[in-house]
């Protein structure tokens, strides 16, 4: 094989990430050095890995999924409001899974196996720069197992060939080989070499604003099903056996293409641009979200996280803006639900932190369509402690579980009637550090070519009246729907 040398320019036009000759050798070094390691630890796979810059103010979302190609696994994780920081990676040389109560555990274990005997670059320091896993977490310990989900794993991270990451205009490639035995070195560093010369600047596609088919959209499951699923969760509140649920509901869009996720990314980053965006591709599926709910972001020992509970609609009447948000401030039955979240993640957070704080009042978040109550919360760590190991502390908050925990994620598959799967999951990514930053997948969809899956989901308290709580997730809906059934 000819050796790959990516300059700025081709006969096609500008390259993405340029790569010199100069970087080429030290990958095939580094690769050399993964492939003695493989032998000598007989390990299955050895990850090598070189960092570069990249063009500045490169689009790395447009460039992964305008770029992408049928069935390749790729995936955005974007938070404008973060000085533009994003993550766009596209392939996957290592797939780490797993399903069951030991899930987090299973993957956290396989990733520390990887980077620790990895031969790379060393990091300068910005967020998600060199290698990474990246993906997602279904809502339950067994989720995802419905045909629906079949190409998304209950625990499914990716240490992808490329990884972008921007913050602040600056880009950084990271490029990834898993090298074995018995490979041929030069020949899988130039593989993965070519197929980054394939890609180019881009900028997301338009979604058509006036489609030829109109989408028609319809519950999975009855209205009147998902009132007497409240009906019945409040009954039991009062009857002392829980004190919060969360409930969710699936709404479908067929009779007509579903949008390009690149083009949904586009608009969604735009409308939604105090939110996390979320893209993940794997097969001919895309699971895309704009998701105003923090789980964890871990840097060094400084952890941060957010309590989201309690929701109201918006107005385009900045007075009555002003008196939905003044209200859901004064409702008995949000602030109950909220401080339900906040004691959970502070109780968690207390067996790994030398001190947590939170705010002492819940504050309003706004978002295109909702506003929420919310409540920042931070800790130091007392010793090192991974994001994985402590997603799992977290997840799932009473935010979109319930308390106590164990009696409410029994009861929420009845109730719901429906496989969750990665809805209200995290989703993120990790370094080799241990540092990462995951989202819970609220405001998401599960895009099929055809059909399109929208979820949404409300806190079920003692208060809470069905008629409302099934009106809470129009509201809800709103975000994706527009999008998908115009």
């Amino acid at each position: 094989m000819t050796p790959v040398t990516l300059t700025a320019r081709d006969a096609r036009g500008p390259i993405a990430v340029p790569i010199g000759e100069g970087d080429r050798a030290r990958l095939v070094r580094y690769a050399t050095e993964a492939r003695r390691r493989a032998v000598r630890g007989r390990h299955a796979e050895v990850l090598a890995a070189i960092t570069v810059d990249g063009p500045r103010d490169l689009d790395v979302a447009a460039v992964v999924t305008c770029g992408r190609t049928a069935g390749e696994p790729w995936t955005v994780y974007e938070q404008r409001e973060r000085r533009g920081q994003a993550l766009a990676t596209l392939g996957a040389v290592v797939a780490i899974e797993a399903s069951g109560p030991r899930r987090f555990r299973t993957v956290s274990d396989r990733w520390s196996q990887l980077t620790a005997h990895a031969t790379t670059d060393l990091g300068t320091g910005q967020e998600a720069e060199g290698v990474v896993a990246v993906g997602g977490f279904a809502f339950a310990d067994d989720g995802a197992r419905s045909p629906l989900w079949e190409d998304f794993r209950s625990a499914s991270l990716h240490v992808p060939l490329l990884a972008l990451a921007t913050t602040g205009g600056r880009v950084r490639a990271t490029v990834t080989v898993a090298v074995r035995a018995g490979d041929d070195v030069e020949a899988r560093v130039d593989a993965a070499l070519e197929r980054v010369a394939r890609l180019r600047p881009a900028r997301p596609p338009l979604l058509d604003p006036d489609p030829v088919q109109r989408g028609r959209v319809a519950s999975v499951l009855s209205p009147a099903h998902y009132e007497d699923a409240v009906a019945r969760s409040v009954q039991a509140i009062r009857a002392g056996k829980m004190e919060k649920i969360v409930l969710a509901r699936e709404v479908q869009v067929t009779g007509r293409p579903t949008p390009d996720p690149a083009a949904m990314i586009g608009v969604m980053r735009e409308a939604y641009d105090g939110c996390c965006v979320i893209g993940v591709g794997r097969g001919d599926k895309s699971f895309v979200a704009a998701t105003p709910e923090l789980l964890l972001r871990r840097h060094g020992h400084r952890v941060a996280t957010l309590a989201l509970a309690g929701t109201t609609g918006r107005s385009s009447d900045p007075a009555v803006d002003v008196h939905l948000g003044e209200h859901l401030l004064r409702s008995a039955k949000n602030r109950e639900e909220h401080a339900i979240v906040v004691r959970r993640i502070l109780d968690r957070l207390d067996g790994v932190a030398l001190w947590t704080t939170a705010g002492e009042q819940p504050e309003i978040v706004q978002a295109a369509s909702v506003q929420h109550l919310a409540t920042p919360i931070r800790a130091q760590l007392a010793e090192s402690v991974g994001v994985l190991e402590l997603v799992e502390r977290l997840h799932p908050t009473p935010a979109v579980g319930g308390f106590p925990e164990a009696d409410t994620l029994a009861r929420i598959p009845a109730l719901e009637g429906m496989d969750r799967g990665w809805y209200a999951g995290p989703v993120g990514w990790v370094d080799s550090a241990g540092d990462g930053d995951f989202s819970v997948a609220l405001r998401s969809a599960l895009l099929e070519p055809d059909v399109a899956h929208c979820y949404a989901g409300v806190g079920v308290v003692a208060d809470s009246d069905p008629a409302a709580e099934l009106a809470e997730t129009e509201i809800k809906l709103q975000a994706l729907l527009p999008l998908l059934a115009a």
